[in-house]
């Protein structure tokens, strides 16, 4: 015996423009949600006809002509509490809460979603609910005869679950990895967690304009990933503008606030000509501020207007110019310790760190080495147009030492690729060997050792107890791995006389007393 057929629930948009039709000749017009509740092989039991309610009279007219050709079709019509039918948001939201409480039961109903009708938003929300599975159906596409009158009203079933759909979502996957790659340009990374990282940020940048901050030590590479984002989003049609890059550690003085915003001319004494400033180049493109943390609190003030309201007042204007851009800020500082100290605005910081991600230091990628040796030398024959190769016992003597607990690398890539530069400089004809890298290992442990000195390492002037003790914080410091666990080696006694203890916090405060931060620390 034949399994009996689910009835069909079909749910449609009211077409305010084709579905409306009057006088005799309506019948002659093709108007899609009639044409979808007749065709023959579709039987449609009911319809939800989805509408704004602010287009009454083609309601009625549907309503009383779909009796007339589909008398069987019963009618059930929803007035969704959409204002705008362009804004996705709250598109999206009107239709998923009419899914949680009049979908069609799909136990005892078939459901088809008509995406002819209504705006090109609505269409694409209702894909996306049958895609995630809120409305469990089928998608219908429906389409006029030609107007030669040579081909009938035609339409097409997509079922999401079919294996070309599945090729769609292959397609899809490799688009992604494709994005992933680019990103990646430059940057050689065999490190999964730095994938995951990447990928993250990959997904942020085609879906969101909103600023991103990166952290990490100095030379970990957060400006040249800002550049790739742009040229990501640049490619893919999300942005039209320049990269315009920054290191606020350089804008000092009264001359920052005219480099950032700009100035009118005769604004200050030498304020010859008029500046546009960097914020106004940025316009319709991204903005990478490095060393965020380095600007000051006027400084940072008027950058937080230019976020959010997108714009500022140039140096000696009242009249605000408009600038749209998308930020990323970037930052070796611990910008929690620098709010609390004083020096960097809570509410700017709020803005910034939506979406925050840490790119790791060298040493946490010793994984990520060999390719980028490998990398180094590539991009040193593309610049200077002559290659440099270098023999398996040189490279092996420079991979054990660059990948030891004796190598720092503080300037973390940066610190590298002047590695490589030197040794492929100095490489006898066009090849590093085991004298070469020996040579640079020396050179590396002088200036490292040189550098290891607390007075040379961060030029502080201090009473000799301050001395003694910052001495000995800023070993155990570099011994760690972790800031929660340098602070339970140093104050392993009185935590123990504690209930409750934050030894992390506690270090954080210390340090901040001489301007330091644990990763400066450990990574200088």
């Amino acid at each position: 015996m034949a399994k009996a057929r689910k009835p069909i629930v079909l749910v449609s948009f009211l077409g305010v423009v084709l579905d409306q039709g009057t006088g005799p000749d309506r019948w002659s017009k093709w108007r899609p949600t009639l044409h979808a509740c007749t065709i023959p092989d579709l039987p449609v039991a009911r319809l939800e006809l989805l509408t704004t309610g602010s287009h009454t009279t083609v309601e009625r007219q549907v309503l009383a002509d779909l009796a007339e050709v589909s008398p069987a079709t019963a009618v059930n019509v929803s007035r969704l509490p959409i204002e705008n039918p362009w804004d996705f948001a709250e598109v999206y939201a009107a239709l998923d809460d009419w899914s949680r409480t009049h979908a069609p039961d799909r136990e005892r109903e078939d459901c088809v979603v008509h995406v002819t009708t209504g705006t090109h938003v609505a269409q694409i929300c209702l894909y996306l609910l049958v895609d995630t599975g809120r409305l469990a159906g089928r998608l219908l596409q429906t389409a006029p005869p030609q107007k030669d009158g040579g081909t009938a009203a035609k339409h097409t079933l997509i079922d999401l679950d079919l294996s070309k759909y599945d090729r769609l979502k292959t397609r899809g996957a490799k688009q992604q990895r494709e994005h992933h790659a680019f990103l990646k340009q430059g940057i050689r990374t065999q490190s999964r967690a730095f994938n995951a990282l990447i990928e993250h940020i990959e997904r942020v940048a085609l879906a969101s304009d909103a600023p991103m901050l990166l952290t990490g030590p100095t030379g970990a590479g957060k400006s040249q990933l800002a550049r790739q984002v742009h040229l990501l989003k640049q490619r893919e049609g999300r942005i039209r503008g320049e990269f315009v890059d920054v290191n606020c550690a350089t804008l000092r003085g009264d001359g920052a606030m005219s480099a950032l915003f700009g100035h009118v001319k005769g604004a200050y004494t030498g304020a010859a000509t008029e500046r546009a400033g960097l914020l106004r180049s940025a316009d319709k493109g991204l903005l990478f501020l490095d060393e965020i943390g380095e600007l000051g609190l006027d400084e940072q003030a008027m950058l937080l207007r230019a976020i959010e309201e997108k714009t500022f007042l140039p140096v000696g204007s009242d009249k605000a110019v408009k600038s749209e851009f998308q930020l990323i800020a970037g930052t070796n500082r611990d910008l929690d310790a620098e709010v609390r100290a004083g020096r960097f605005r809570e509410d700017l910081l709020a803005r910034i760190n939506l979406w925050t991600y840490r790119l790791p230091a060298l040493s946490q990628r010793r994984e990520d080495l060999e390719p980028n040796l490998d990398w180094e030398l590539e991009r040193w024959e593309e610049t200077r147009g002559r290659r440099v190769s270098i023999n398996k016992e040189a490279r092996q003597r420079f991979l054990s030492f660059a990948t030891s607990d004796e190598a720092r690398w503080p300037g973390n890539f940066r610190d590298f690729n002047a590695s490589l530069v030197r040794m492929a400089t100095l490489a006898p004809a066009g090849r590093i060997d085991v004298a070469t890298v020996e040579e640079e290992i020396a050179r590396l442990r002088h200036a490292w050792s040189a550098s290891s000195k607390p007075d040379n390492l961060f030029n502080l002037q201090l009473d000799r107890f301050d001395h003694v003790q910052l001495a000995d914080v800023v070993a155990v410091c570099r011994a760690s791995r972790s800031l929660s666990e340098a602070g339970r080696t140093l104050y392993a006694t009185s935590r123990a006389k504690k209930g409750s203890v934050n030894d992390a916090d506690r270090l954080r405060k210390y340090l901040a007393r001489f301007g330091l931060d644990f990763e400066r620390v450990r990574q200088s």
